[in-house]
């Protein structure tokens, strides 16, 4: 049940209990509890929106940053990662396989200011050997969600 709650809310955090409950065949109180214990847990973390902001008419600059690190001895890249975590302009940090270790997307007003946060900050750090910025330039699908208008029929018209 517990994965079932988890799968609606995230295909729509404003997915109400009332909702839940009939999909899930349950009661109201059942899926109150089960939300309470997951957010309790921290299994639910946040709820958010997924916004197309160009379509909004802000302008943003969001970068993919490649990381190569050089692991600290008893915390390996856990270290490293939460001093990258902690900066207002990141979005996100994960460790990754590959030729570097840590994929940091970040948000900035614009591309010069990225590329600062990358020159002054990030690349400054101690243990970072070098990183690999890759500029979003276009999104097209996010978190699952489409951002293009609905699609164009593109078939020819036949005429009798």
């Amino acid at each position: 049940m517990k994965n079932k709650v988890l799968k609606l809310l995230e295909c729509n955090g404003r997915i109400s209990f009332e909702q839940m409950a009939v999909m899930l065949d349950t009661t109201v109180e059942e899926i109150e509890a089960i939300v309470k214990k997951l957010e309790e847990e921290k299994i639910i973390l946040k709820y958010s929106a997924v916004i197309n902001w160009e379509k909004a008419g802000v302008e943003e600059a969001v970068a993919i940053i490649d990381v190569k690190v050089s692991p600290q001895r008893e915390v390996g890249f856990d270290a490293i990662a939460q001093r990258i975590y902690r900066f207002p302009e990141v979005r996100s940090v994960s460790l990754i396989s590959g030729e570097y270790d840590l994929s940091v997307s970040i948000e900035g007003k614009s591309m010069k200011e990225v590329a600062m946060f990358v020159a002054q900050k990030l690349a400054t750090i101690d243990h970072v050997l070098s990183t690999r910025t890759h500029f979003i330039l276009k999104r097209y699908k996010m978190a699952g969600v489409i951002f293009e208008d609905e699609e164009v029929d593109r078939r020819e018209v036949i005429t009798p």
